[in-house]
């Protein structure tokens, strides 16, 4: 069993294959956290403490550690909650009613019944054990079965206690072409808060935490916790005056109220949070094969060529058959027209929000180029901006209350566009239409979804923040219930959706227009902390890069894009000879390893060098990989010893080392590891390693 319950002490212990999670409710009826941490059989062993005032400046509402403190009485630290009623009342007394345990094949739900005192106002507290996984999902429901609406001012998904002073907290930060960048700072007294407040993208901060004591890659205790939500979040990390440590993550209070309707529920978006004492490797891999048995689509991914670098706007019938022909013989599986095949769509100033097929540039539709690429065995996709709007569009001019607006004001644009508000039934509609219509007219396969821009002027309704995204979403579900086989790719001005609330719903996560090969082993690492292999499109682009312009070897380029799931955008039809063979020779090496690549388990292995090797593998039952990158060689120009993880240590290893064949056992390559030496700048390999059965 996954809960346990003793109904007389009030507690309730979570159990999950490494971990243990307990709260109870103390004798004010008050929900009252007492473990997260290494697995504790017995809840026999766990008592709710009998809670003393400090003094009268810190009363016991304040120092209580609370699984769900909301805004009232004397509580002065950060709320979960914040309401208010009709009668203008702006506190929130609640008291334990009652729980439920939900069992749905092998998953047990826990739902902790709470009702406010005096009004007819209800807060469940739930809680999701994904055993197998070591993680837990968290979410609360609100139901106003009053008569009156009540006002949502702040609602955070739950409230995080780390019994540890002086942690190191973890994020990326970043910007359009600069994403994913890790941090690491030390938590001390005050607060840190990571945010996003643009209604679309997260380039800044994700909507995550991870927090550790001095962890490595496979020692330490770790706790974290992601956000399902890809609008605006916020997350509160908080060192006591008490001794511990909080966190709490959910909907960013800027700008936000809901309107909660007399018999109306929300239901806010869930954490999918865990512990580990294995350091950030059993973090990552908790976290990743949870996502590829449980959210992602099941499949390999396909080999992408995308016409955005070959053509930009300057899209034509004739010039994309020329390279999917060109694709085809490198070894593309999947054909991608970027932006500029509608509308008079012919730079960033027109065509969004006019969504038919543009006469001169295909004169007979898209079923020429279709017919092409499908004879030629390749899946075809196509790039649409479905929330955004031209001034000069004739969708805006037939519509101008369809964007985000207040009516005295003068809408801004950006980028030279406007945000359609999706909120609105009859846009959410126009939307769902709209692609329903073009994946049924034509066979398409993939849709890359894009958003290059953030909201503004968001109208006098302050939920639309959470609104616009869940109106998304429910595009997004409703589209592959009705064509189940299509794909689709979050793509937001690079990387700026990218999170769990989105993963599932979409399949690939586009991770930034910075496609420059060095700058996306930086990326591509940090990315990995949370998010899923499988999910994460990397592109080979044209040197010099259009961001850094850098020249980077064509192998290297591949390489570093190998890591993910593949993709091409160079302009193919200036491929010489030499380039078009590599790229077969590496395409078809990809797709002999894309399976442990994709589906397998990745490590970011120690570079014991003092030259800046960057190494990682991939694991998947008895075949292994190394990637292994030298951007630049320093001075000495010496070689790393290599330790891999994750092999059996009683078995032997048969891999390929320049030359020579090696064999060795599981034991000797995780304990004393390979010798390694690569040379000069942008120098790369990939190992394979394949465990010899017997």
């Amino acid at each position: 069993m996954s809960i346990i319950v003793n109904k007389d002490k009030k507690i309730f212990l979570l159990q999950s294959k490494n971990n243990s999670y307990a709260f109870g409710i103390d004798n004010l009826g008050l929900v009252r956290h007492l473990y997260w941490g290494s697995k504790i059989e017995s809840i026999e062993d766990f008592e709710m403490p009998i809670l003393t005032e400090v003094s009268t400046n810190d009363p016991v509402f304040e120092i209580t550690k609370e699984e769900f403190p909301v805004y009232g009485s004397l509580r002065y630290k950060e709320h979960c909650l914040k309401a208010t009623f009709s009668d203008k009342t702006r506190e929130i007394v609640y008291k334990y009613q009652d729980y439920e345990i939900i069992k749905e094949k092998k998953i047990e739900e826990l739902i902790i019944k709470l009702k406010d005192d005096n009004y007819d106002f209800y807060i469940n507290l739930h809680y999701k054990i994904y055993e197998e996984y070591d993680l837990i999902e968290r979410y609360v429901s609100l139901k106003n079965m009053s008569n009156d609406i009540i006002e949502i001012e702040k609602i955070h998904s739950g409230q995080f206690h780390i019994p540890y002073e002086d942690l190191n907290f973890s994020n990326v930060h970043g910007h359009w072409g600069a994403e994913q960048q890790r941090f690491v700072q030390k938590v001390n007294y005050g607060k840190i808060v990571i945010e996003n407040r643009r209604g679309i993208s997260t380039h800044n901060h994700n909507p995550y935490f991870i927090l550790d004591r001095d962890a490595t890659e496979t020692s330490g205790e770790v706790f974290f916790g992601a956000l399902k939500l890809s609008g605006n979040f916020s997350g509160v990390i908080e060192q006591t005056q008490y001794g511990e440590t909080l966190v709490q993550l959910g909907i960013n209070s800027h700008d936000f109220k809901l309107n909660l309707e007399p018999g109306e529920e929300f239901v806010a978006p869930s954490i999918l949070s865990g512990y580990t004492n294995g350091g950030f490797e059993t973090m990552t891999h908790n976290l990743h094969k949870f996502a590829k048995d449980n959210v992602l689509r099941k499949g390999l991914r396909p080999v992408l060529y995308n016409s955005w670098e070959a053509t930009e706007f300057k899209v034509s019938c004739d010039e994309q058959i020329k390279l999917a022909r060109k694709a085809k013989e490198i070894g593309a599986e999947l054909f991608v027209v970027d932006d500029g095949w509608f509308g008079e769509r012919h730079g960033i100033d027109n065509g969004l929000g006019d969504w038919y097929v543009n006469k001169e540039k295909f004169p007979e539709g898209l079923n020429p180029l279709i017919k092409e690429v499908k004879e030629m065995g390749m899946m075809f996709g196509i790039w649409v901006e479905p929330e955004m709007v031209n001034p000069k569009a004739e969708l805006y001019k037939k519509n101008p209350d369809w964007i985000y607006h207040f009516d005295t004001r003068e809408s801004d644009t950006s980028r030279g566009q406007y945000v359609l508000d999706v909120t609105k039934k009859e846009v959410k509609e126009f939307i769902y239409n709209m692609l329903d219509e073009l994946l049924t007219t034509y066979d398409i396969d993939y849709i890359k979804w894009d958003a290059n821009r953030p909201i503004s002027q968001s109208s006098v309704k302050k939920d639309i923040w959470y609104k616009h995204i869940e109106a998304i979403y429910d595009i997004v579900k409703e589209l592959k219930i009705k064509h189940p086989n299509v794909l689709f790719e979050a793509c937001a001005s690079g990387g700026g959706r990218i999170d769990y609330g989105i993963l599932g719903i979409f399949d690939d996560f586009w991770t930034s227009d910075n496609t420059d090969a060095y700058d996306r082993l930086a990326i591509q690492d940090s990315y990995s902390y949370i998010y899923p292999i499988k999910a994460m499109r990397a592109w080979v682009t044209d040197c010099p890069n259009f961001l850094s312009r850098r020249v980077i070897p064509m192998k290297f380029r591949y390489h570093s894009a190998m890591m993910g799931t593949l993709g091409i955008g160079c302009n193919i039809l200036k491929f010489t000879d030499e380039d078009i063979n590599l790229s077969k020779e590496l395409i078809n090496e990809y797709k002999q390893i894309r399976h442990i690549i994709q589906e397998g388990d990745f490590y970011r292995l120690e570079n014991s060098s003092k030259n800046r090797y960057s190494i990682y593998q991939y694991n998947k039952e008895d075949e292994s990989l190394l990637f292994v990158f030298l951007p630049q060689s320093e001075i000495g120009h010496r070689g790393v010893t290599i330790r891999l993880r994750g092999l059996e240590e009683d078995s032997n290893y048969i891999l390929k080392l320049e030359e020579k064949q090696i064999i060795k056992s599981g034991k000797y390559l995780m304990n004393h590891g390979i010798d390694f030496k690569l040379f000069g700048d942008y120098d790369s390999r990939i190992i394979k390693i394949n465990k010899i059965v017997r």
